[in-house]
């Protein structure tokens, strides 16, 4: 293995080069993406979220033939069935990563193929139940994150430490609002072992984004982004209540804001935003985006994005450790 610029506890026990994880982002990060991110030194984790057999056969042999560093994939653990898992199992990859929900029913597959357990958590509630688990590694999720999250949870900057203190000598990545050098330097520094990064990520030339989405988080402010449910309840989105999606600002926000349980009772409401999607006049997907999104100006290559991240948390931690900066 090439010379771990920053070494911790994660980059040994994965056997990568820089403390970066891939997001795991459902449909986003798809196999051209993990394998970038995997050869340019970090962990790639596929996205598997609720895209099914036919998406998973097409991108896991992209990641799985795509480099001969270590990678993993990602599964919400509400929405995963057993025959999923297995499909994915078949691949034999290093890694499993499993958020939101009850991670319990998988785990013994998991154990018995010999990849190793990444338990995502958003609360103390969760980072417990996660600990009697026993997994490698735990992913602590604060409330900036885009895309799902705990509907009532914690910021990083408090959350991540509480998490580290828990869990050790269990090593916890931190995740939520980190889309630069300066956010992996602090997540360092709180402790964590390095950093899970999603909206950064999917703002990339591999990104399986639609296009939309990628223009959209480019020109994107973090105060236009926002906690809500709405737009899972207007898509009929299976997703559990107790957690909500950060998204940036849609034309349903602006209409139902505050009124979900109206507007989940309301189908013609909920037909109007399919039929809005079908036929152009809303964005084909809601625009998952974390609150740092302002910090993201570009569509680079993924690997050059790993480069200019340990580039940048290097300088970060080196002016930290000046007193005349």
């Amino acid at each position: 293995m090439a010379t771990v610029t920053l070494p911790t506890a994660f980059t040994d026990l994965f056997a990568v080069r820089h403390p970066i994880v891939l997001a795991p982002m459902g449909g986003t990060a798809g196999g051209a993406l993990a394998a970038a991110v995997s050869n340019a030194g970090g962990l790639g984790m596929l996205g598997a979220g609720n895209e099914g057999a036919q998406w998973l056969g097409r991108e896991l042999p992209l990641l799985a033939d795509g480099t001969d560093q270590p990678w993993g994939v990602g599964f919400q653990s509400w929405a995963l069935d057993l025959d999923t898992l297995d499909l994915a199992l078949a691949h034999r990859p290093p890694v499993l990563m499993l958020s939101f929900g009850d991670p319990s029913p998988f785990i013994a597959p998991i154990r018995r193929s010999g990849a190793r357990l990444i338990l995502q958590v958003t609360d103390m509630t969760e980072a417990r139940r996660a600990l009697d688990l026993a997994p490698d590694l735990i992913v602590a999720q604060g409330t900036e994150a885009g895309g799902h999250g705990a509907r009532r949870g914690r910021s990083t900057l408090s959350f991540v430490p509480a998490v580290v203190d828990l869990a050790a000598p269990i090593p916890v990545v931190a995740a939520g609002g980190i889309a630069d050098g300066r956010g992996l330097a602090a997540a360092l520094a709180l402790g964590a072992a390095g950093a899970l990064i999603g909206t950064r990520f999917q703002a990339t030339a591999e990104s399986l984004a639609d296009p939309y989405s990628k223009k959209a988080i480019v020109e994107g402010l973090g105060e236009h982004t926002e906690r809500n449910r709405i737009l899972d309840i207007a898509r009929r989105s299976r997703w559990p209540a107790q957690y909500s999606g950060r998204t940036l600002a849609h034309p349903y926000l602006d209409a139902w804001r505050d009124r979900e349980t109206e507007l989940a009772a309301d189908t013609a409401a909920t037909q109007a935003y399919l039929d809005g999607v079908a036929s152009g006049e809303l964005p084909p997907e809601p625009v998952w985006a974390s609150e740092s999104v302002d910090l993201i100006t570009d569509l680079p290559p993924a690997a050059d994005l790993v480069a200019l991240l340990v580039e940048q948390a290097q300088t970060a931690l080196g002016r930290a450790g000046r007193r005349d900066r």
